[in-house]
This record gives C-alpha cells, sequence and structure tokens, in this order.
C-alpha cells in the first residue's frame, strides 16, 4: 500500500505540474515577476494602403440616363458592383470610360476620392463607392486553420481568433507570428509577439490587415500536457485502478 501511495502521490505531481493554466493560456495578463511577459509600446492605428495585385470593386451612382444605358442598366441610378479589378504592377486599375488611375498606396477613403473625381470628369453628377475585395485574413497551426473576412475596420487580434473558435490549448501563445505582405518585390514581414500580455492592446500587434496571414505553432510539451483537471482526474483514476489490478494480479500469482 505504501508503493501504491508513493507511486499515486508520484503520478499527480506530474499531472499537476503539466495541467494548463490561466499563465500559460490566459489573456490580457498583467506582468508580474513569475510570469515575465513582455510590456509592447502603443503605436497610432495605420489605416490599410492598397497594394499591388489588391483587387477593388466599386459602385457607380448617377442620374445621366445616357451613362446608364452604357452600363446596361434602365434605372435612372446606375450601379456597376459585380466585377473586381486587379490592381496592375504599375499601380494602376483599368476601369470602364476612364484612363489607368493610379490607386497604389492609397487608403480605400483615398482611392474612392480619386475615383469620384475621374468620374466626375465625364460625368457631373457621377458618386463613387469603393471597397476593397480581398479583404481576408488567414490562420494556421493550432487556432481552426482557415480564411476568414475582415467584416470591420480596425479588427483586433482577438476579434480575428474569436472567429476562428480561439487559439487551442495546446497553441503556443508566446510566440504569436502574423506574416504580412510587403510592397511588390519587397519580403514579407514576420511580426512576432506574446498575446498573454495586456500590452498588446493598441500595440503594432494589436491590429489585423488585410491578406495577413496568423501562425499560431504548438507547444513543444503539448504532448505531455493534460486538457483539463478533468481529464487529470480521469488519468489519475484509470492509473490507480490499472496499478491496484496488475499489483493484485502478481500478489496471486506469487502466493
Amino acid at each position: 500500500m505504501k508503493k501504491i501511495q508513493i507511486i499515486v502521490f508520484a503520478l499527480m505531481a506530474v499531472c499537476l505540474s503539466s495541467c494548463y493554466s490561466h499563465r500559460v493560456i490566459g489573456y490580457l495578463q498583467e506582468p508580474t515577476k513569475q510570469n515575465k511577459l513582455p510590456q509592447y509600446d502603443s503605436v497610432a492605428y495605420e489605416p490599410y494602403h492598397i497594394r499591388i495585385n489588391d483587387e477593388i470593386i466599386y459602385r457607380l451612382i448617377t442620374m445621366d440616363e445616357t451613362m446608364s444605358k452604357m452600363l446596361g442598366t434602365n434605372n435612372n441610378i446606375s450601379t456597376q458592383y459585380a466585377n473586381s479589378y486587379r490592381v496592375q504592377a504599375d499601380g494602376t486599375i483599368d476601369l470602364p470610360f476612364l484612363e489607368p488611375l493610379r490607386i497604389v498606396g492609397l487608403t480605400e477613403a483615398q482611392a474612392q476620392d480619386s475615383l469620384r473625381a475621374a468620374f466626375r470628369t465625364i460625368i457631373p453628377d457621377a458618386d463613387v463607392k469603393l471597397a476593397l475585395y480581398n479583404k481576408y485574413f488567414s490562420v494556421i497551426g493550432d487556432a481552426h486553420a482557415g480564411q476568414y473576412y475582415i467584416y470591420k475596420e480596425k479588427m483586433n487580434i482577438f476579434q480575428a481568433l474569436a472567429m476562428t473558435g480561439d487559439v487551442m490549448n495546446s497553441g503556443d501563445r508566446r510566440h504569436i507570428r502574423i506574416v504580412r505582405p510587403k510592397d511588390f518585390a519587397q519580403e514579407p514581414e514576420v511580426l512576432e509577439f506574446d498575446i498573454r500580455t495586456n500590452s498588446i492592446i493598441d500595440s503594432k500587434y494589436y491590429y489585423v490587415y488585410p491578406n495577413d496571414v496568423i501562425y499560431v505553432a504548438r507547444t513543444k510539451n503539448s504532448f505531455y500536457t493534460v486538457q483539463s483537471y478533468a481529464a487529470f482526474t480521469g488519468l489519475i483514476t484509470s492509473s490507480v485502478a490499472l496499478l491496484t489490478t496488475v499489483l493484485n494480479y502478481v500478489a496471486l500469482v506469487y502466493r
């Protein structure tokens, strides 16, 4: 019985040290001497700037009946919103009735203003609504991989991961990586950060942009870690039962 007690206590110590704790997987933690979380500086939000190979869609609104007919509509208000237009290598887009328009490096609002001004050279009452078509981010690793739509401006990393169902317990929250494309013919930027610290808010790692790839690696010791205390209890119970059975069998054999 003493041997069984020693083995049980040893198993309990190992399993308790292997359980996922708040310090390991919790978000928005205050830095302490125990967790030694990094502190990130706050930076101003920078709107997304259109890049080469991005695709835009737009809606043209006018009361000009002639232009309405040219666009293939019978209404007084014409709408063109079905096709997407790729930003070419020279930074321009080719749109019907217009000269190539350079929009690379502009925000969506700036590109919309430029497109409206261009259309008003031929349609005085033209109004334009422009949007980025490829407004997606991707997730790979231990966070339910997939491609997800950015439905709002200033989407942050927590909202993005919530769309995936959150990081798995086995995911390494200390070393989250975002691969962010740069300008044409440049190497992408790789941002690595610890998502557990509360200083992540308003840092350069906080916001998610179109074409971002979020990579969540698996922790090295995840194979040996117990998912929950319920799993820990089940492991202890089954281990004790197996050990008791083996010892009783050995006692019967050598009696």
